[in-house]
C-alpha cells in the first residue's frame, strides 16, 4: 500500500509539473502572489472630509458601506467636518464607533 500511495503521489507531482503548477514547498515561498496583497494595510489616519463611502468602510472598525455612505451624505448635505467628534450627529455613529476608530481618522 504504501508503495501504490507513494506512485500516486509521484505521478500526480509530475503530472501538475506538465501541466505548468509549481510545486508547492514550504522553504520556497510562492513568487506569483502580486506585491499588493504581501504589503501590509496602511495605518495612515484616513481623512473624514476626503474619503470616499468604500474607503471609510474598510479602514473604519464596525462600519459598513450603509453607514460610511451615511457619512459621506452628511458632508455633502452640511459641509466637511470641523471635529471627528462631529461624526456624533451622522444617524448611527455613537460614542464607542468614534473611540474605537480615533486613531484611523483625520480631518
Amino acid at each position: 500500500m504504501t508503495k501504490s500511495l507513494f506512485t500516486a503521489l509521484c505521478f500526480t507531482l509530475a503530472l501538475g509539473s506538465a501541466l505548468g503548477y509549481p510545486a508547492l514547498s514550504a522553504a520556497e515561498p510562492a513568487t506569483d502572489a502580486p506585491a499588493a496583497q504581501a504589503a501590509p494595510p496602511s495605518r495612515e489616519p484616513l481623512s473624514i472630509n476626503d474619503a470616499s463611502a468604500e474607503q471609510l468602510s474598510a479602514a473604519m472598525n464596525g462600519i459598513g458601506l450603509k453607514k460610511a455612505q451615511a457619512i459621506v451624505s452628511y458632508r455633502e448635505q452640511y459641509g466637511p467636518f470641523t471635529a471627528i467628534e462631529q461624526l456624533k450627529e451622522v444617524p448611527g455613529i455613537g460614542n464607542a464607533l468614534i473611540e474605537r476608530n480615533a486613531d484611523r481618522l483625520k480631518l
